[in-house]
């Protein structure tokens, strides 16, 4: 099978209503192309999860620049002022989730797990709506899984089996989105034979992969 494919038919794997998942922090290790090309495309009603909202002109928050989401679950949204509007006037609902709650949740997801327990958030209001369990005399949360429809990731040099090697922080979200959603698309800045990379210094697996768009492409 080949993975490798244009970006035009990546985004045509999202459709409206889907829910997605974005790597990145603040648009550091985002896939900026795909990003670029779901805008022009406007797929709307998303439901977003990531990190954080960007900047209204970087990353994730040109969507929402855009009004292209519907619900977003993120652990920050303060960079973007066009998030905190469409949250406070009702157009767009917005779950805010600690960042490392949000972390295990993806992973959790990706590990096929029904949940994890936490005390982070116990006593405010992050704690509303939610399971309590008390185990040796401590209250702990139950945080379900977060899994997506489609995961858009980035990665600095991919190999056409999907191999990923990042470049430092790059990785952040990306490393855990990528097992947790039934299409992983990765824009990478480079892509190899199979065989060039260094076994050592792939972080994700290409099994994880399902799509490959060459970013370094004009």
């Amino acid at each position: 099978m080949n993975k490798v494919i244009s970006i035009d038919a990546a985004i045509d794997h999202i459709k409206d209503g889907m829910t997605i998942m974005i790597g990145g922090f603040l648009g550091c290790g985002s896939p900026h192309r795909l990003i670029d090309a779901l805008v022009e495309k406007g797929v709307k009603d998303l439901t977003l999860i990531c990190n954080d909202s960007g900047f209204p002109e970087i990353g994730a928050g040109k969507l929402v620049v855009n009004k292209q989401i519907k619900k977003l679950i993120a652990s920050h949204v303060g960079t973007n002022r066009e998030t905190g509007n469409q949250m406070n006037s009702g157009e767009m609902e917005v779950v805010l989730v600690p960042q490392g709650t949000l972390a295990e949740q993806v992973r959790a997801g990706g590990a096929g797990l029904g949940g994890f327990l936490t005390p982070t958030g116990v006593g405010t209001i992050v704690e509303e709506g939610k399971e309590k369990m008390i185990i040796d005399g401590k209250t702990y949360l139950l945080e379900k899984p977060l899994r997506a429809d489609v995961a858009l990731i980035a990665g600095a040099t991919v190999d056409k089996f999907g191999n990923i090697v990042y470049h430092g922080a790059t990785r952040n979200f990306n490393t855990l989105m990528a097992t947790a959603a039934e299409t992983v698309i990765v824009e990478a800045e480079r892509v190899v034979e199979i065989g060039e990379l260094d076994p050592n210094d792939v972080v994700t697996s290409g099994i994880f992969v399902d799509y490959i768009v060459n970013g370094g492409d004009k």
